[in-house]
């Protein structure tokens, strides 16, 4: 028990002594004042500033890749089924009948939050100055309006609660290439099967504009009663073009897919919303890579100027380091003493970072000062996401592997001659 005792006691002991000397080599007057001091503060901006690069790429991919993936499931759900004979513009939609199994609730696969039937037919607005050539997506009350009440930007949502509602919504893009506002009414016209016949003309209202920042899919659709999509199409009532299916979790949409898949008939098709817009899906994820990529080269730029900065508080302490050394410390008890000063270092870049990162995405979250051009990124706006975990893995990741590659350096110590360092000027 004594030894034991003792053992515990010289631990504590040398402990405290190196907490001593580390705390001696950070105070003000020790480092400030001292030659290595330019060195150590290039060394906390290196880490501060690798920090804010890190934290703005994780948060603007991320935002990025979640604002273009709830734009794509805002007009098409989460999986599309269809029959296997419609035709991929959705221009010659082939009807099934909305009497399946799995509708109106798809209990058959878990996971599943919602199933809604839509319809689409194509037609041609003419105003008297410009026509415009698109195609309405017909839903009913069944329909889940959660991702176009962010889109609004005017007006209200339609209200299809009426047998043939003319309300409609229509794209910012549509409001302005053709000069329509909220209460103002257009005629659609719909081309027949028989081109001999004239085409049918449907007057709408506009009940509200949205704005979705997608421009390829605003410059294609308009919100209709489906109502519509099937008297012009001559559909019986239970017959719809497909039906929209939302999953709970994303990141489980492929086993989904492939659950839902097997719980249709054979006649019927199931996509999910990576197959439908592939390519835009795979320019997404290239997003990872790149932050992959941009978080390795700030940790490399972090550590090597953490290694300098290492490096020359060593170098100015070598005449302290040989004194320990004549006084018993060992070699492990004085770079644990410089580890110390380097992690001490290290947190106070963190933390410079932490603030200064937060602050730009904070500012970046709720002015956005910072735009896009939406031909290319689907976004008006720089989107950021901003999660504790993701921040918390990246200062704990970017602590440890400077604190681990730290050791290497360190090492430099066992090499030194305590003789030679006392006598070192």
């Amino acid at each position: 028990n004594k030894t034991v005792f003792l053992i515990n006691l010289n631990f504590i002991l040398d402990l405290n002594f190196e907490f001593f000397i580390a705390k001696r080599l950070i105070s003000a007057k020790s480092y400030k004042s001292s030659v290595s001091a330019p060195i150590i503060k290039i060394g906390i901006a290196a880490i501060a500033i690798s920090m804010v690069v890190m934290l703005i790429a994780v948060a603007v991919s991320i935002g990025l890749q979640q604002k273009i993936r709830d734009k794509a499931v805002a007009f098409n759900g989460h999986i599309t089924i269809s029959n296997f004979d419609s035709n991929a513009s959705q221009g010659a939609q082939v009807p099934i009948s909305k009497n399946q199994t799995f509708y109106p609730a798809f209990s058959s696969v878990d996971g599943i939050s919602h199933i809604q039937a839509v319809a689409h037919k194509f037609g041609i607005i003419r105003t008297e100055t410009d026509f415009e050539a698109l195609f309405i997506k017909g839903v009913g009350l069944d329909y889940n309006w959660l991702y176009f009440k962010d889109f609004l930007i005017d007006g209200r949502l339609p209200n299809f609660s009426e047998k043939y509602s003319q309300e409609v919504l229509i794209s910012e893009y549509l409001s302005r290439r053709l000069n329509l506002n909220v209460g103002q009414s257009f005629q659609m016209y719909f081309l027949k099967t028989d081109a001999s016949r004239p085409p049918s003309i449907v007057k709408f209202w506009v009940a509200g504009i949205f704005n979705s920042g997608f421009e390829e899919l605003d410059k294609t659709f308009l919100i209709g009663d489906i109502n519509h999509v099937q008297r012009l199409n001559r559909w019986e009532k239970d017959q719809i073009g497909q039906f929209e299916v939302f999953v709970e979790d994303y990141n489980a949409l492929d086993d989904k897919g492939i659950e839902v898949y097997a719980q249709t008939p054979s006649t019927l098709d199931a996509e999910t919303i990576k197959q439908k817009y592939d390519l835009i899906f795979e320019w997404i994820s290239i997003f990872d890579k790149n932050t992959y990529g941009i978080i390795g080269m700030m940790i490399l730029v972090g550590v090597i100027n953490m290694i300098t900065a290492l490096l020359v508080l060593i170098l100015e302490r070598t005449q302290m380091i040989g004194l320990l050394k004549a006084l018993g410390s060992t070699n492990w008890s004085i770079q644990k003493v410089f580890l110390y000063v380097a992690s001490y270092l290290s947190i106070i870049g963190l933390f410079i970072g932490n603030l200064v990162g937060l602050a730009l995405l904070f500012i970046q979250k709720y002015w956005s000062p910072i735009t896009l051009d939406p031909s290319v990124y689907y976004v008006t706006k720089a989107p950021v996401f901003i999660d504790v975990q993701y921040i918390f893995a990246l200062n704990l990741m970017t602590f440890l592997v400077c604190l681990l590659v730290l050791v290497i350096p360190s090492y430099i110590i066992t090499k030194i001659n305590p003789v030679q360092a006392i006598k070192f000027d």
